[in-house]
């Protein structure tokens, strides 16, 4: 929670350092699509590789001081783990909402910084590999908590061709909330999701 309201005082701190405010406010919105790449955070370790999956959904982006503006986005999110045995592979998918302060340097083609806080739900999950004959907890046990909340960032840049919007980005993504439950009596202390993603997007905008 203490990084969370870094986060959040870091963002309300740019916001309001950024004097010059644009004659005309900037509204975008578009959709985006990319890959992940994740695991979950163990401890005790559990040995693992990075799990490909994919995400994508709508953005929304407005912008009304000079360099500075806020951007919220509506996405599916296909997280999970493989083990570095390569015998189990489990998906957890998660409908999830960032909400980020958005910087940006540039006129019509722009280089740009996102961080900000956001929050998920898994929606469903489903193991794509089990041919281990060991019996782990991870293994056997559903995911104990679908609501996660967390904290992103990325960088990226944007192309504006006559009026249609084309960006690329990468960015990192860090739960803060447990898969499964981390009580005194459970056996994993922490169970984080963890993940990096690179995106397309097409945006257009209204004003």
């Amino acid at each position: 929670m203490r990084i969370i309201t870094i986060f959040v005082m870091l963002s309300f701190f740019t916001l309001t350092k950024a004097q010059v405010r644009l004659d005309k406010p900037e509204v975008y919105f578009g959709a985006s699509a990319g890959v992940t790449e994740s695991m979950v955070i163990f401890k005790p370790a559990v040995s693992q590789g990075y799990l490909l999956g994919y995400n994508g959904g709508i953005v929304f982006r407005y912008i009304a001081e000079k360099n500075v503006g806020m951007q919220a986005e509506l996405n599916f999110s296909q997280r999970g783990w493989t083990e570095a045995t390569g015998l189990y592979t489990r998906h957890l998918n998660y409908i999830e909402l960032p909400f980020m302060t958005h910087i940006y340097m540039g006129k019509k083609n722009r280089v740009f910084l996102n961080f900000g806080p956001k929050i998920s739900y898994l929606i469903s999950e489903n193991v794509v590999r089990n041919e281990t004959s060991n019996i782990e907890l991870q293994h056997i046990t559903k995911t104990e908590n679908p609501f996660d909340y967390g904290l992103c960032a990325g960088l990226g840049f944007l192309i504006n061709i006559k009026g249609s919007i084309y960006q690329l980005d990468t960015r990192a993504n860090y739960g803060l909330s447990d898969v499964f439950s981390n009580t005194k009596s459970d056996y994993f202390e922490t169970s984080n999701n963890l993940n990096v993603s690179v995106n397309l997007a097409w945006l257009f905008q209204t004003e």
